[in-house]
């Protein structure tokens, strides 16, 4: 039989511990993919706290455990559980979820977060905001949210807004996955390492000096880096921004039926398994995102959007189709674009009643 100490390292799903100048935060439910829950949110904000305020502390570095991936989001179902039985679990979740977000752009120390396999939703969350990201050939990134009637959150209506054209409009809206040339030719990741080099990575960055600066850590990284393997979305850039300039979803579609090639004839079927209605709402929440000028204010934005989502017909069967039942087939309501309404979009944009921010003109993070 276990000791109790063995049980309880088994049951933690956040380890956090210091190494030399590095304090570490690794992600602990691998059979999970990562997926945060409330607890691991805490605990990160709990570790970003000690390490902030610790001079002996250089650096944070975040990793996941297992070899699938940093992080493959929230806990979906528990979101789903949670929206179903009318618990404030999940809105509570998203506040400190999204505040976290918040604090990671703002964060005083390097942040560096290894971004290997699986990154997803949350996860992107975690690692988005960093100052030093890096990625590897396993690097699978995506926002896929408009597939279970959701949208892309934790703050994408800001990332996803800060590069000139539109490819942040088209990783919204597909949820296609991204390599790791991909993330960063999107500003959405920094450096390539090859995964057999992550073990080198982090025992030099643990080497580094108390007090170091971000320079410092920087050159670290940049000592194992390397060009990653050709990525897919340059070579469709162009088309890409011309498709996808519209403010409508009707207008892009239109415009990928007249384009007729290969590509656009692809990502007319990828736009066609998702919810009418999540396509609307993120379509507007990513133009509102590209005028808005904080982090925070997106933020804020998208928690209020949330309250719609535990209401959505659409979220609930998205999460069966993907997580429950896992038919892949979710029946939309409504199922055609030209029959989602105003007043449902609308639903989306109302104010929070108990907003994440106060309204303050602080500095937000450097993507």
């Amino acid at each position: 039989m276990p000791s109790i100490s063995e049980t309880c390292a088994v049951e933690l799903e956040t380890l956090v511990e210091r190494q030399g100048a590095l304090g570490r935060i690794r992600l602990n439910r691998p059979r999970a993919l990562n997926s945060l829950t409330l607890q691991m949110v805490r605990d990160i904000e709990a570790a970003l706290d000690d390490f902030e305020q610790d001079l002996a502390i250089a650096a944070v570095l975040v990793t996941g455990e297992g070899e699938r991936g940093l992080c493959a989001g929230g806990d979906i179902r528990a979101i789903y559980d949670g929206g179903k039985a009318g618990s404030d679990a999940p809105t509570t979740f998203w506040r400190e979820e999204y505040t976290l977000n918040a604090r990671i752009g703002r964060y005083s120390k390097p942040y560096v977060v290894v971004m290997d396999g699986i990154v997803m939703g949350g996860g992107v969350g975690v690692s988005v905001y960093g100052s030093h990201r890096i990625v590897t050939e396993r690097t699978r990134f995506a926002m896929p949210e408009t597939g279970i009637g959701f949208f892309p959150d934790v703050g994408a209506s800001w990332f996803l807004t800060r590069q000139p054209g539109e490819l942040g409009t088209y990783i919204g809206l597909t949820g296609e996955t991204l390599g790791a040339a991909d993330a960063i030719l999107t500003g959405l990741a920094d450096s390539f390492v090859r995964s057999d080099r992550l073990a080198e990575v982090t025992e030099a960055l643990i080497s580094l000096p108390a007090g170091c600066s971000r320079e410092a850590v920087s050159t670290v990284i940049a000592g194992f880096s390397e060009v990653p393997p050709a990525g897919v979305l340059e070579s469709h850039q162009t088309a890409i921004d011309r498709l996808f300039a519209f403010d409508t979803i009707e207008d892009i579609l239109a415009a990928l039926r007249g384009d007729g090639s290969p590509f656009a004839e692809k990502i007319l079927s990828v736009l066609s398994t998702k919810s009418p209605l999540s396509l609307n709402v993120t379509l507007r929440l990513l133009r509102l995102g590209r005028e808005t000028e904080r982090l925070e204010d997106c933020l804020e934005r998208e928690f209020a959007a949330t309250a719609a989502v535990l209401r959505s017909r659409d979220f609930y069967e998205g999460v069966r189709a993907a997580v429950i039942d896992k038919d892949r087939n979710p029946q939309w309501r409504p199922a055609r674009l030209e029959d989602v309404t105003e007043a449902e979009i609308a639903a989306y944009f109302q104010p929070s009643a108990d907003p994440l921010f106060a309204q303050t003109n602080e500095e937000g993070p450097r993507i």
